[in-house]
């Protein structure tokens, strides 16, 4: 097996996953219910690359609509609770209209969300 063939494998792996958290992304916004900053972030239009770097971030400061516990998995069969800000689409479109991050290439993606 050649490294041309290994490249374009591990490309139509990428371009899966990426379309895979976007469809799911999209399809748990559009059931109207609170849901994490990531989510609507990449619903939005973002990779899930940059929305997970910047979730947090971007609802700091911010009043969740709602909290919720979500598992996370652990080494093992441990797992872990922990707390989640839910917000609805009212208080994100708020929050991403004011939100600009400091490096410029960031900056750009959230004003082309926002506009």
């Amino acid at each position: 097996m050649n490294a041309t063939a290994r490249r374009a494998r591990a490309t139509i792996r990428q371009r899966t996953g990426a379309q895979r958290a976007t469809t799911k992304a999209r399809r748990l916004a559009a059931t109207g219910k609170p849901q994490p900053a990531r989510i609507l972030l990449v619903a939005a239009g973002l990779d899930d690359t940059t929305a997970h770097r910047f979730a947090s971030s971007f609802s700091r400061g911010v009043i969740p609509t709602a909290t919720a516990k979500t598992r996370v998995k652990l080494r093992g069969r441990r797992a872990r609770w922990y707390p989640v800000k839910l917000y609805d689409r009212t208080t994100f479109a708020a929050r991403l209209a004011a939100y600009r991050p400091k490096t410029q290439y960031a900056a750009e993606k959230f004003a082309a969300l926002a506009a």
